[in-house]
């Protein structure tokens, strides 16, 4: 490993140690005093993996549940000055789907099973929750537009990003499950259902030939969508971000396109085309990496004029093909996992040069940066930002992907 890479490292770690509050992984100390329940079980992909804070998700889980609504509802996020759930961005479905993962994440490490136990209830609760928002019985989660982690942004219906998640929390509560010496199969025929509708109704391609056979299930709004996708499309290097009533999108999610990767939704076929598209549009230039290409510009169908609120979601900035450090940390582990152990190097000095950049000073860590001059933009000193740069580091080092898909 270069000295930069491991300069980062170090630099990581200390971010990581200033964002253990009393209640769990804060987000930001200067944006985001709050225990978001996606960015703190993300940070601790690399939190875990780092002596002395190998607990700090523990405390974010149990702040979480003790905030679970009467429905199963996990909050978005927590304030760290009341302790109380924060309302802003309240309409969150990917809370539930990462509160899930991060137990088993936790479990991956400790072994606890008496945490599990204590907490088995409230995970039944989120479970159910999110499966009441499949709303036409189809098996897939039905979310509204900027309902998740890209809260600017007007993916909705069957979304890539979700659906993914909801796959990786199934395959969760079954090896939870199966841990408290309860019967986790309904959990994997749950999953195996839902892995095979991504892959008809979010794929448009041969790589899915094997998908479609005389038992395939089918639904009544995918046959009338999928009629208008297949002519139109023709084939696609990637999963559809999302699928609609009759609408689809046409542009990479980039960050939901390498879970279905890194949580083996993508089969082997579909991994490749992924990868070597990403590389082929240059996704992670100038740094690693772009989360939407191509970018959304006023006049597609796509755009929504909100976009423009608080100058955020032009073309090449946040969700509309900003760079996002912490997705660039799953982008290495994709290319772990995919065995481009080379090319995983290179991006992670490449993410180690973009943590180092900063407004005001050098290793801010910041939240994102534009997507074509690389400068930063948002907040400093985000804790997914470093959290996911330690979690990338030991995929290079190791030569695997810790955590993930141990069950």
């Amino acid at each position: 490993m270069s000295d930069l890479i491991e300069i980062a490292l170090q630099k990581a770690q200390a971010i990581l140690a200033s964002e253990c509050s009393p209640i769990g992984l804060m987000a930001s100390p200067e944006g985001y005093p709050h225990v978001w329940a996606r960015d703190s079980v993300i940070t601790s992909l690399g939190a875990l993996l780092s002596p002395g804070h190998e607990n700090c998700l523990k405390v974010s889980l149990k702040t979480l549940a003790s905030q679970q609504s009467e429905l199963g509802a996990i909050p978005n996020n927590v304030s760290v000055a009341t302790g109380r759930l924060d309302h802003t961005n309240a309409g969150s479905v990917d809370s539930n789907l990462w509160f899930i993962l991060g137990h088993t994440f936790q479990y991956h490490v400790s072994g606890d099973v008496d945490f599990l136990r204590a907490q088995w209830h409230s995970l039944e609760r989120a479970l159910l929750w999110l499966r009441y928002q499949d709303s036409n019985g189809c098996g897939l989660l039905e979310v509204h537009e900027a309902a998740d982690w890209a809260d600017l942004l007007a993916n909705r219906f069957n979304i890539l990003y979700d659906n993914v998640l909801w796959y990786a929390a199934l395959r969760a509560m079954a090896e939870m499950a199966r841990a408290l010496g309860l019967d986790g199969s309904r959990y994997d025929e749950m999953a195996d259902d839902v892995r095979h509708k991504i892959r008809i109704v979010l794929w448009v391609g041969a790589e899915n030939e094997s998908e479609w056979g005389p038992t395939c299930p089918g639904h009544t709004e995918w046959k009338h969508t999928l009629s208008q996708v297949d002519p139109v499309l023709v084939k696609r290097p990637f999963f559809l971000p999302y699928v609609a009533f009759r609408d689809f999108g046409d542009y990479c999610d980039v960050f939901g396109n390498l879970l279905a990767i890194l949580f083996e939704v993508a089969n082997p076929a579909q991994e490749k085309r992924i990868l070597d598209y990403l590389r082929q549009v240059g996704i992670a230039d100038p740094y690693p990496v772009r989360v939407l290409h191509p970018v959304i510009y006023p006049g597609n169908k796509d755009w929504r004029e909100y976009y423009r609120n608080n100058n955020l979601n032009l073309p090449e900035q946040y969700h509309n093909g900003g760079i996002w450090p912490f997705v660039g940390g799953f982008y290495v582990a994709a290319l772990v996992k995919a065995g481009r152990l080379e090319e995983a190097r290179r991006q992670l000095e490449k993410l180690a040069e973009v943590n180092r950049l900063g407004i005001e000073r050098e290793w801010e860590f910041n939240e994102w940066c534009h997507g074509r001059s690389g400068q930063p933009m948002g907040y400093p000193h985000q804790a997914w930002s470093a959290g996911m740069y330690v979690f990338a580091y030991r995929c290079v080092a190791d030569h695997r992907v810790p955590l993930l898909n141990q069950g």
